[in-house]
């Protein structure tokens, strides 16, 4: 992570929740393809995320620039590690099945890509993170430090939802 590039926290939900749509759909469109410029979007939309939130991911900026500022609703704020936790956990389906194509190892990738699915439907319909779940269980059992995100621990750390 960056000082000029920092991911996100808070993290707003909405986009997170936005993002991961995008991340559904581009992740079926490389099962119904079988084209690997799907999965060469998807693994880099993830670095660029985990690197330096938005800034570089061009699904990120689509959404955090022109989607979510036409959302008239209050958005919910998160904490932000847990959320690139999630995004690094993601960019490690992606990778893993970029290289199983690439080594053509099709129906691994796929299997792969639909385990990624699965997870990005949860946090896109239902705004269950599993990332954030791993997240929180790593830091419970002393993994993750607890510094790492202080507001994770302390409820009252956490911002109210603003409207957009």
């Amino acid at each position: 992570m960056t000082k000029r590039y920092p991911f996100p926290n808070p993290a707003n939900e909405t986009s997170a929740r936005l993002v991961a749509a995008g991340v559904v759909i581009i992740s079926a469109a490389f099962l119904l393809t079988n084209s690997t410029l799907f999965l060469l979007a998807l693994t880099y939309g993830f670095a660029a995320r985990v690197a330096t939130g938005p800034a570089f991911s061009p699904l990120a900026l689509f959404v955090t620039r022109v989607v979510t500022p036409k959302l008239n609703f209050n958005h919910k704020f998160v904490p932000g590690p847990p959320k690139r936790f999630a995004q690094t956990i993601g960019l490690t389906f992606a990778a893993s099945a970029l290289v199983l194509t690439l080594l053509d190892y099709s129906f691994a990738a796929k299997l792969v890509i639909a385990a990624l699915i699965f997870a990005a439907t949860l946090e896109s319909v239902f705004a269950i993170c599993l990332g954030c779940i791993m997240f929180s269980s790593l830091m419970k059992l002393g993994v993750i430090p607890q510094s790492v995100c202080e507001s994770c621990n302390d409820i009252t750390l956490r911002p109210q939802s603003v409207n957009a």
